[in-house]
């Protein structure tokens, strides 16, 4: 990962927390951070203050998100962009110079800052790099496993990388980011397949009782060659009965990074499919979006 991680930054505290951890990353992988807001011409420009240009309230927001990182982060080189146009488009347009991009949301279905309005559909159906979407108040020892006393520490292991997969549709590029974020952090991955299971009754008893074990076959053809890859990386690889999303969303509630992949071709409209719209609304650890042909 040599290309910078961009995040979008808007002033809210959602964005605050997606770049603290775009930050993170970007230090993991020793590249820089770039932040970049998005202004247009106010049509109430009362809404400012008298004496500050719209322009220098953009410079001003980013200044405040570098002044805070730099304390937290003060040997990661930070880059800082105002660029004058929609939010939607500006980050797209950033997004093919950066490794991944990260934007804020808040938890439970509820949006504010880069997550209002169609920025994050339009990042999560259009980018050609992953996106990464972070929830509001998350923190450093969110990426932990809880200590001793149940409290969140940055001294204890990483909690796990959570792999979502469609055996239908496998996606190398969500695989790869998945075991690289695994590699990174030193964390376990977790591979989660979910199918629906066929009825068991008659004949489609026994039928159903030999998905399971037709399902795990491919999962381990699937993973042979990245376990080759990272020997490393704890691994474990699962097919389990039930709706794939409901499935996600519960492992994804002790995991420190839910993946998923996400299909490039470009559909009438913006559409992620039902998985990534649960994970993106309902996840409560960050959700990255990664795309594949």
């Amino acid at each position: 990962m040599l290309r910078p991680v961009i995040v979008g930054i808007d002033g809210s505290p959602e964005a605050l927390a997606a770049a603290g951890w775009a930050a993170r990353e970007a230090q993991r992988h020793e590249v820089a951070l770039r932040l970049i807001h998005a202004w247009t011409r106010s049509p109430h420009p009362s809404a400012l203050p008298s004496t500050t240009s719209q322009h220098h309230w953009a410079r001003r927001i980013l200044r405040e998100a570098h002044d805070h990182l730099g304390a937290l982060y003060p040997h990661l080189p930070v880059e800082e962009y105002a660029v004058q146009g929609l939010a939607p488009s500006v980050l797209l347009e950033a997004s093919a110079d950066g490794a991944l991009i990260v934007i804020g949301s808040r938890s439970l279905g509820g949006s504010i800052g880069y997550l209002t309005g169609s920025v994050a559909l339009h990042l999560t159906t259009r980018s050609p790099t992953p996106v990464v979407l972070v929830r509001a108040g998350e923190q450093a020892e969110d990426a932990h496993q809880l200590n001793a006393e149940g409290r969140s520490a940055r001294d204890t292991p990483y909690r796990d990388i959570l792999l979502g997969v469609d055996l239908a549709h496998p996606c190398d590029e969500a695989v790869a980011f998945a075991f690289e974020s695994a590699r990174s952090r030193g964390a376990p991955l977790r591979i989660l397949h979910g199918y629906r299971p066929l009825p068991a009754t008659g004949t489609g008893a026994a039928v159903a009782s030999e998905v399971p074990a037709e399902y795990e076959a491919a999962l381990d053809a699937l993973v042979l060659p990245w376990r080759e890859k990272y020997p490393e990386t704890v691994l474990t690889a699962t097919a389990r009965p039930g709706h794939a999303q409901n499935l996600l969303l519960h492992a994804a509630s002790e995991a420190g990074l839910l993946v998923l992949g996400r299909h490039n071709r470009l559909r009438p409209g913006p559409y992620t499919g039902p998985v990534i719209q649960a994970a993106v609304h309902h996840a409560r650890c960050p959700t990255a979006v990664v795309p594949h042909a």
